[in-house]
């Protein structure tokens, strides 16, 4: 049981940073993928359209319907909201980010000048498209807690009969020489205040993630008689993600003898590449009907982890109030992740010269993702159990619509859905994550002169969260919001 409940405080974004472990696995491999405006309003369903520059991360063959040069970049504004209820208490955060979702270049050439049959003509892609947006601030507090991250320190130092000089460096060892764990000779024991005086003190974790995965793409696809288009991407993905958290207890109401408050402060840092390979058609039955099949193989990491912990406390001694702090030795760590394989269906259809609409349809199994090669040797078997056992299949849904008010001037709107990739239960444990689905809605709208176009759009995002702030406490509720508005500017040449 113990084991169970610690497993599942890990899957449940718990801040154990100095492991790699599968909510790492689940962060790397969960793409949400931010491209052009024109993309986003409208769902990112563009596996089966194309014509646009984020179909060179959902269906190479997308590229295939360009009919001309083209650059575009799109910078991106938004504000990610956190709601949270701990303990019967609400707190919320926000965070404000600017970024650039993507910087692409399109040439198309026509072999020849072979016409409009055969091969018509081929076309070459390279840029980037953000396909992961992890910065967030988080605020959980709540009263009278009945538990404390020190009880966890104290029980597994007593269970494992460790001797300071045993104790973890990134954990126990930090409350040692702070006064948070003493040692009672007469009992043989090592204890600590809050959980000798029935606790009641109050609670608040802060986290604060940034962070990204940027996909550059090399891209190559060919139209042949504009029925059938195939294309592919070389994927080189640039992944930073940096957290930390800072979990405060505290004796508000001064009733616990000794103890007065402490901090716990994780600090995680990751970097690292990674290499996919993606293959795709588009296939054309009818002038106005587009079929669309994508393939795309796991992304094969590289990554990098750095990682610190600090302790802070205040006790009130013999010599009155005092600040005490201990500061973990700077850890690194080398390892590799390999994502799922991804399948996407696609249909598009075009109403005359005046509207469409496009699905697809994502199918990705995170069950099947897999940690490699740590360091002296460790092969993550424990892992990727575990991560079998937690995650499953999902189909993700994007929906998206245009309607052309003018030759110049168009409206937009899309709806995504992305399914909990958590079972119901794991290790016969129910997983409260297994319903936090993610859904968008977005709209926006586009404008064309000449060979200059404006996009559009603003983005709607919802979902919510589960964690421990550590193994043993309540659950934390995250509601979380984020808000963005993209604009693209593109030349055609």
């Amino acid at each position: 049981m113990k084991k169970i409940i610690y497993i599942l405080a890990i899957v449940l974004f718990s801040s154990e940073i100095n492991a790699q472990n599968i909510a790492d696995a689940l962060r790397y491999s969960n793409y949400k993928i931010n491209g052009t405006a024109r993309s986003v309003a409208m769902g990112n369903a563009f596996g089966g359209l194309g014509g646009d520059f984020s179909s060179l991360s959902i269906n190479p063959a997308g590229l295939g319907l360009y009919r001309s040069n083209e650059f575009v970049f799109t910078p991106n504004i938004g504000k990610s909201n956190a709601d949270a209820s701990y303990i019967g208490s609400s707190a919320s955060d926000s965070k404000y980010n600017f970024s650039l979702n993507n910087v692409g270049y399109v040439a198309t050439i026509q072999p020849n000048n072979t016409g409009e049959s055969g091969l018509v003509s081929l076309s070459f892609g390279v840029g980037f498209n953000r396909v992961n947006d992890f910065s967030m601030n988080m605020l959980a507090a709540g009263k009278n807690a009945s538990n404390s991250i020190l009880t966890n320190f104290t029980n597994y130092v007593n269970d494992q009969y460790l001797s300071v000089d045993d104790f973890d460096p990134f954990y126990e060892a930090l409350a040692y020489p702070t006064g948070l764990i003493g040692y009672d000779e007469d009992n043989d024991e090592f204890y600590n205040d809050l959980t000798d005086n029935g606790y009641g003190q109050s609670q608040r974790e802060s986290t604060s993630r940034k962070g990204y995965t940027n996909e550059y793409v090399f891209s190559l696809a060919a139209n042949f008689n504009h029925k059938l288009y195939i294309g592919a991407t070389l994927g080189v993905q640039d992944l930073y993600y940096k957290e930390e958290t800072d979990l405060y207890e505290y004796d508000a109401n001064n009733d616990i003898p000794y103890f007065n408050s402490l901090n716990f402060l994780t600090y995680s840092k990751t970097t690292g590449t990674g290499y996919n390979f993606k293959i795709g058609v588009i296939y054309k039955p009818i002038n106005e009907l587009r079929l669309g099949i994508a393939l795309h193989t796991p992304t094969f990491y590289d990554l990098h982890n750095e990682y610190q912990n600090k302790m802070l406390s205040n006790m009130t001694l013999n010599n009155g109030a005092k600040d005490y702090s201990s500061t973990s030795p700077y850890g690194e760590y080398d390892y590799h992740l390999n994502t799922p394989l991804r399948t996407v269906f696609s249909a598009a259809y075009v109403v005359g010269k005046k509207g469409l609409i496009s699905i697809d349809y994502e199918l990705v199994d995170y069950s099947t993702s897999k940690l490699r090669d740590g360091g002296e040797n460790y092969d993550f078997t424990d892992e990727n159990d575990e991560i079998n056992e937690v995650y499953k299949t999902v189909g993700n849904l994007h929906i998206g619509g245009e309607y052309r008010l003018t030759d110049n001037f168009s409206l937009r709107a899309g709806y995504e859905k992305y399914p909990s990739p958590y079972k119901s239960k794991a290790f016969d444990a129910d997983q409260p994550n297994s319903d936090a689905d993610y859904s968008s809605v977005s709209a926006g709208f586009g404008y064309k002169e000449g060979n200059f176009f404006l996009d559009m759009a603003y983005k709607h995002g919802t979902n919510k969260e589960y964690s421990t702030l550590y193994d043993g406490s309540e659950f934390a509720k995250y509601d979380i919001k984020n808000n963005n508005v993209i604009l693209t500017l593109g030349f055609k040449f």
